[in-house]
């Protein structure tokens, strides 16, 4: 089995004897938004990492445990259930925040859910937002616009696509591609390039999990994303978010500025898809609007928390505790999420905000109006504030496990 190493014990015990908490799983800033919401209500927090984190160093961080490795399916399970039998955190309510450790719970499901309350569905309902090419296919088959995917197996197979560039080659399974690049796409404006890029890509991960994808024109301003809790086949609580500002700029690898807007478009759209695949908890379904045609195009579906989920409190969603609560049996009211509430993640929006300005992508003016309309940052917190300090400090640690090794 995994061997589990306590990194902060600040409580001695994990809330009091038989309350249920909730054990989440990576503590980067999606983890720290749900340490936050469930513990402002008193629920108990355990932290597992398989690195340092700012989430362990936050006040409703009751325990932290690193262990050996996250990326590995069968030591992510062994890992949990290990911590959980160590420390008693029977029935506890697991909280994954990252795609691979979603896929791993989903797979495992049964096993995790006799020791766990477990929030990610089954296997069957998760590969069809695991895999880019499930995603895309389910979606067609449901009238859902998405951009022209290809899959080729081969160099040879590329000649055919030389008329549509450019075209981005991506991957059908992010995690395996991103680690391996730090990249979530490649643009490819020439043959050449595309030729370059699609070997580059294979040296990397499997032929059959390349994708070739027109590019819809734009940056993370025609970018929405459809946010929700959802059970039974229909939506408990949603907003909808825009995409202000990203790094890098055309393809996003993560949010810097997010803005809830009105935009009921998607919401059908996505309803339909979740309707499809039976899904339940807490899910991310990301449109473009393709300004050729006024399409709103499904370009990914996160099957747990993501990003920027901690916009959801003062936008009147609280999105952990709903479903923390679900799991409990407990009923909560449904809730919509209002416009106009922005949420920001300075570490990187500094740099992304400056090169916009630089570029005229951006205006002073614009740039102001979305700092006044920030009610959450993604780190920093006047009630929690240890954890800001310690991202600055952490800084070289991250870049280095994230990008480098």
């Amino acid at each position: 089995m995994a061997t589990a190493a306590v990194e902060n014990q600040a409580a001695q015990s994990t809330g009091s004897p038989g309350q249920v908490g909730a054990v989440i799983v990576g503590g980067e800033h999606p983890g720290l938004g749900i340490a936050r919401s469930l513990g402002r209500r008193g629920i108990p927090i355990c932290i597992v990492d398989d690195q340092h984190s700012v989430a362990q160093f936050s006040r409703y961080s009751d325990r932290s445990v690193r262990v050996s490795d996250l990326r590995d399916e069968q030591k992510t399970v062994d890992s949990i259930l290990e911590v959980g039998q160590r420390y008693g955190l029977k029935d506890w309510v697991l909280f994954p925040t990252r795609d691979e450790t979603v896929a791993a719970f989903a797979r495992h499901r049964a096993r995790l859910a006799k020791f766990f309350k477990v929030t990610t569905p089954e296997w069957e309902s998760v590969k069809w937002a695991w895999n880019k090419k499930n995603t895309y296919e389910l979606a067609a088959q449901l009238g859902i616009p998405v951009p022209g995917t290809w899959n080729p197996r081969s160099i040879e197979d590329l000649a055919e696509l030389y008329g549509r560039l450019p075209l981005a080659i991506k991957p059908a399974v992010k995690e395996n591609f991103f680690y391996a690049t730090g990249s979530k796409a490649w643009r490819a404006d020439t043959p050449e390039e595309l030729n370059a890029l699609f070997k580059k890509a294979a040296e990397q991960i499997k032929p059959e999990e390349i994708l070739v994808q027109e590019i819809i024109p734009g940056d993370g301003g025609q970018q929405y994303s459809y946010c929700a809790f959802f059970r039974e086949g229909k939506t408990h609580s949603s907003l909808i978010a825009r995409r202000m500002r990203q790094h890098p700029r055309e393809f996003g690898r993560a949010a810097t500025y997010v803005e809830t807007v009105e935009k009921p478009e998607i919401e059908e759209l996505s309803e339909r898809f979740l309707k499809a695949i039976d899904y339940y908890g807490l899910v991310e379904v990301e449109f473009k609007q393709d300004p050729r045609d006024g399409q709103f195009k499904l370009l990914d579906v996160n099957a747990r928390t993501w990003g920027f989920h901690s916009i959801g409190g003062p936008a009147g969603v609280d999105f952990p505790y709903l479903l923390f609560a679900d799991q409990m049996g407990e009923i909560s009211k449904p809730s919509r999420g209002r416009a106009g509430v922005g949420w920001l993640r300075l570490i990187t929006d500094l740099p992304t905000g400056a090169s916009d300005l630089w570029h005229r992508h951006l205006s002073v003016k614009s740039y102001f109006k979305s700092l006044r309309c920030t009610r959450v940052e993604s780190v920093f917190s006047r009630e929690d504030p240890v954890p800001s300090i310690a991202e600055i400090l952490l800084l070289p640690y991250l870049i280095t496990k994230k990008y480098i090794l």
